[in-house]
């Protein structure tokens, strides 16, 4: 008997995710305008801490990915991870520097790449093979609903509240606290899908993951932190305070989009789905480079929210059905290894290319590589 799409797992780590990010994003949209304002941090530095905050992600999630593989569990890990980000993410509220603010952000990332590879390994070993994308992408809206949540709370303390961003910031706490609940309890580790401890685990992923791999750092180098977008915002005349209904407004069109796309991406295959998101991406940054007014600003967040929505879940996917299950934890550790490593020198970048000659060449530089990066998914990358 074939088994359901809508696991158990998959319900409580959907769950989990929404509140996590409704916690995380109660904060995110806000530290950008925290950094510059309050400490007064440069873009060079708000690239620097985003996307240092990326790397670090990586690297643990490497690690952790394989770990969770040698081990035959992942629930330990996913539990751990959460944990670490839920305690350490509020206390960017109490931060006097941006030394600090590197030091919570980094703390965080460690807890997001401990949780991340096997989190991912364990979603798709807990759905079938045929509805893979379908799972992920509902896993990702559910995610991006947080990320409505969040910000609609974060605006609600600001705007009606009169709460300070530091008070703000502190009230994440709450929404982490509730997921960490859901996950001890909802989670269970999957029946006969990872290799027992000690128990012989294949070897090299392949040349066609590589391959994959290889092309998602391209494009990576193009993609800086979404930090800039708030900046660049903020710069076309979006005030503060609407900042954070952005940015709920940004996730509302990725949750609407997820779920639909990772389906399609069952039928159509993965690569098309990839590439036309990327071309998506690379619109909305043409966009963002020439926008002069905040109407604008919020018509390319929800072309962006589109690209999300094509790309996030059938990456994910993607990567599931290009490895065997009992690698699928290491798998997803280097495909979150080359995002993040990527992200660190794209961030950088971008913001020295900011702080140069200006946000337009910026984002231009982010608009070639998305283009080039589409190109080489269309030729290299092997077919499904």
């Amino acid at each position: 008997m074939s088994r359901p799409w809508l696991s158990r797992n998959l319900v409580a780590l959907s769950v989990v995710s929404l509140l996590t990010d409704a916690s995380s994003e109660m904060i995110y949209p806000l530290v950008p305008v925290f950094l510059s304002t309050v400490l007064g941090a440069s873009a060079m530095s708000v690239g620097l801490i985003e996307g240092s905050a990326q790397a670090l992600t990586a690297v643990v999630a490497a690690l952790s990915g394989g770990w969770s593989d040698r081990l035959g569990k992942r629930k330990a890990l996913v539990v751990s991870g959460y944990m670490l980000a839920s305690v350490l993410r509020p206390l960017i509220g109490l931060a006097t520097s941006v030394a600090q603010v590197l030091a919570i952000r980094l703390g965080d990332r460690v807890g997001k790449g401990i949780r991340g590879a096997p989190r991912d390994a364990l979603i798709a070993d807990s759905v079938p093979p045929e509805v893979r994308g379908k799972a992920f992408g509902l896993h990702r809206a559910a995610d991006h609903a947080g990320a409505v949540v969040g910000p609609l709370l974060a605006f609600g303390f600001l705007q009606y509240a009169g709460l300070s961003l530091r008070t703000v910031f502190l009230l994440a706490a709450v929404p982490a606290a509730l997921a960490m609940v859901v996950l001890v309890v909802g989670v269970r580790e999957p029946v006969a899908v990872v290799p027992q401890k000690g128990e012989a685990i294949p070897g090299p992923l392949g040349a066609r993951f590589a391959a994959y791999l290889a092309v998602l750092a391209c494009f990576t180098l193009g993609n800086s932190t979404d930090a800039f977008l708030l900046l660049r915002a903020q710069q076309a005349g979006v005030p503060t305070a609407h900042l954070p209904l952005l940015w709920a407004f940004l996730h509302v069109a990725k949750t609407l989009i997820s779920t639909p796309g990772g389906s399609l991406s069952d039928r159509v295959g993965r690569r098309p789905l990839i590439v036309v998101g990327w071309l998506v991406h690379a619109a909305v940054y043409f966009g963002f480079g020439r926008a002069t007014s905040a109407w604008q600003i919020w018509a390319l967040m929800a072309c962006y929210g589109a690209y999300f929505g094509l790309t996030e879940g059938v990456e994910k996917a993607f990567v599931a059905d290009l490895v065997p299950a009992p690698l699928r934890g290491r798998a997803f550790g280097l495909y979150n290894l080359v995002l993040g490593l990527a992200a660190l020198p794209a961030s950088l970048v971008f913001g020295a290319i900011w702080d140069v000659w200006g946000s337009g060449v910026a984002f231009s530089f982010g608009t070639g590589m998305a283009l080039f990066a589409s190109l080489l998914m269309t030729l290299l990358t092997p077919t499904e």
